[in-house]
């Protein structure tokens, strides 16, 4: 939690920290300030001691929503830093030691600022760290109830969303060749699925900001492919609808995966549908708190495995088909936090205020086909384990208006 950011500093070795970037879309910084309209800002944090923001004096106002003390500056805090960092940073108590530097921003910006403070201050040392393991990563693994209440509100949109969705493809008229057709009478596209989902994603307050996969056939069986938009929609083919929206203003995100086939399946594809969704819920019979997440991921690897699937502790190389990833990942502010390797280390473990995704699934790209099953859940304090928003998983999809022939 952020509380414990001062420990972590203290376990780093860092007397400071320098966080750089706007306060939306930027999670470090956005985790200090909570967000808001402020622009190529300049965090800075010495251990034990609150944060101080930098902000262009225009935006002082939204700076202040904040909390933190703010020091307005007559141009761009970025900018500033930039041109007299040795001043700015002794004003801060900051001359030497080691300092973190976090953000996301401008590269070349970024490595400018770091040159000017090593040549005006050259007793610091600046540090820069692997964002997988970040001590911003660490602080985020444990969250309070504020934060997950507002994940559960996204989770919320999500549902609905996606029940916009399923609604729609269900609901219309199908040419003889099973072909979906829009309102006008035109065969309709995955490109056209793709522009509701953005529409209705808006339209319910929530934002895109990492993109989402609605993919049909070959793509759902390629498991980050965003689906080709000139794809027909028709029955019978896998359909895979993996949607992790976010608040608006760079937020809090949920994960959700399921997986669809309209009007019917074939036995070969309802067979492998079967199979994750009962590894799915073995898995989440037996999340446990302080599990390691590596055990969840052998446990998959070996029940795919037993199945005849190619898996990534049985398999040597790059997987294209079978079970071809990690079971699932850390969740905040960050799409992608904690555990999201393939084999964890010991000390990724289910911790109290964990909120992770559980995403089994199966890839076979050349049989056009793919299948994944995912939710959001919180290890809560006393141990249990709450699912963050709720949906049917019901693979094969019945056509309002078509019947199997």
């Amino acid at each position: 939690m952020k509380s414990d950011l001062d420990a972590l500093m203290q376990s780093r070795s860092l007397d400071a920290m320098i966080v750089l970037g706007n306060a939306e879309h930027n999670p470090p910084m956005y985790y200090l300030t909570g967000g808001g309209h402020v622009n190529k800002a300049v965090l800075i944090k010495k251990r034990g001691e609150a944060p101080v923001l930098y902000c262009n004096a225009m935006e002082r106002d939204e700076a202040e929503k904040s909390g933190l003390k703010v020091i307005p500056l007559r141009t761009g805090a970025m900018e500033d830093l930039a041109k007299r960092p040795k001043e700015i940073l002794t004003e801060c108590g900051i001359t030497a030691g080691r300092v973190g530097m976090f953000g996301h921003t401008d590269l070349g910006m970024a490595l400018h600022i770091a040159e000017r403070i090593k040549a005006e201050l050259p007793e610091l040392e600046l540090v820069g760290e692997n964002q997988e393991d970040s001590i911003f990563m660490y602080a985020m693994e444990s969250k309070d109830e504020r934060e997950v209440e507002r994940i559960r509100k996204v989770g919320k949109v999500t549902a609905a969303v996606v029940d916009k969705v399923r609604e729609y493809l269900t609901s219309r008229d199908v040419r003889e060749d099973e072909v979906l057709l829009k309102e006008d009478g035109s065969p309709l596209t995955v490109g056209d699925v793709h522009s509701k989902i953005r529409l209705w994603t808006s339209e319910l307050g929530a934002e895109l900001p990492s993109g989402f996969i609605f993919a049909v056939g070959r793509d759902a069986g390629v498991p980050h492919s965003s689906g080709n938009p000139a794809d027909l929609m028709r029955l019978g083919q896998t359909i895979v609808f993996d949607f992790y929206p976010a608040e608006a203003g760079g937020g809090y995100y949920y994960d959700f995966t399921r997986t669809w086939s309209l009007g019917y399946a074939a036995p070969e594809t309802q067979k492998l549908f079967d199979e994750v969704k009962t590894v799915y819920e073995k898995v989440v019979e037996n999340i446990d708190m302080n599990a390691a997440f590596k055990d969840y991921q052998k446990f998959v690897c070996d029940a795919f495995n037993a199945n005849g699937h190619k898996t990534p502790m049985h398999t040597e190389g790059v997987l294209t088909e079978g079970y071809v990833h990690s079971l699932g990942h850390g969740l905040g502010l960050n799409l992608h936090e904690s555990w999201s390797r393939h084999t964890a280390s010991d000390d990724n473990r289910l911790k109290p205020g964990a909120v992770f995704t559980i995403e089994p699934g199966l890839y076979y790209p050349e049989q056009g086909m793919g299948f994944r099953i995912e939710d959001s859940y919180w290890m809560r304090p006393d141990g249990s384990v709450e699912k963050l928003a709720d949906y049917p998983y019901d693979f094969v999809l019945p056509m309002k208006k078509w019947k199997k022939r």
